[in-house]
């Protein structure tokens, strides 16, 4: 009776064993065809969030390939460049698909550049490879109202920036020289990123925007497509079979109030002085 009982035990744990086992091979086949959505609207001021979601997903053994839906004007230089380098990192382990929404320029376009592949819409507005620098001023305003600014400054050039003053022929040499190095900062990421040479970016690189239909006959971008289109390109250089599983992440400034993610909030609703690879309707740059 005892060996009896002693063997039905172990049956029993073999058989939880057995169905333990068949539960990980499935759960694992379920998640094998897993592609995320990485969403970017908007004025590119702050790049940890959309770091943070790339860099989740490139270590997610789950995650086959990553779609980056750009919808944005562009935005501050120095994160762009940042989510830029991400993508870099990122395409050496899974494919990086951009899918262009209505507007993928300027720092939006930055962005993109390094990606597996580019899809954009016929009528996306893109390019716009140049560098933006706008200083508001005030001193007249500021005259007709009867107030005048006080500036204590260490060094000749420290408020070159003020908008209390206009802007002298010395100053805006030394900002244009700035604006310049950062170009040619831009021209050659596109141009490692589309891997064309330099000369070719330069040629288109005077911050004029581009559809998506020209942007493909300038080799911008890749194909023209939408948003399921791209999906379906990702899921094909990830070798996933049949219908992917979208997996995206919602975000909102309610939900980074809510979060405690107050310096990203702050950072999207009052942008602060920065050079910005943005592209303006107005100056066209």
């Amino acid at each position: 009776m005892r060996n009896k009982k002693l063997k039905f035990f172990f049956i029993i744990i073999g058989t939880l064993i057995l169905i333990s086992f068949l539960i990980t091979i499935m759960e694992s086949s379920l998640t094998a065809g897993k592609v995320a959505i990485v969403n970017i609207k908007g004025i590119i001021v702050d790049s940890k969030p959309s770091i943070d979601e790339i860099k989740q997903y490139r270590k997610d053994p789950s995650i086959k390939a990553i779609v980056l839906r750009v919808d944005s004007p562009g935005g501050a230089v120095v994160p762009s460049q940042e989510i830029y380098e991400e993508i870099k990192r990122t395409i050496k382990s899974k494919p990086v698909v951009v899918s262009m929404g209505s507007i993928a320029a300027s720092g939006g376009y930055y962005i993109s550049c390094p990606a597996t592949k580019i899809i954009a819409n016929p009528g996306t507005l893109t390019g716009s490879i140049g560098v933006l620098i706008e200083i508001p001023n005030i001193k007249g305003l500021l005259d007709k109202i009867g107030v005048k600014a006080e500036v204590i400054k260490s060094g000749k050039y420290k408020d070159i920036t003020s908008p209390f003053k206009p802007l002298q022929n010395e100053e805006k040499e030394i900002l244009q020289k700035l604006t310049n190095d950062v170009h040619e900062q831009f021209i050659k990421a596109v141009a490692e990123g589309r891997k064309v040479p330099v000369e070719d970016i330069k040629k288109i690189a005077d911050g004029r925007v581009f559809t998506g239909l020209k942007a493909k006959e300038l080799g911008l971008v890749d194909e023209i497509g939408d948003l399921d289109y791209a999906i379906k390109i990702a899921a094909q250089l990830a070798k996933i079979k049949g219908e992917p599983e979208i997996v995206t992440k919602k975000s909102t400034l309610l939900i980074d109030f809510l979060k405690g993610n107050t310096e990203s909030l702050v950072k999207k609703i009052l942008p602060y002085m920065q050079v910005y690879y943005l592209y303006s309707p107005t100056s066209q740059n």
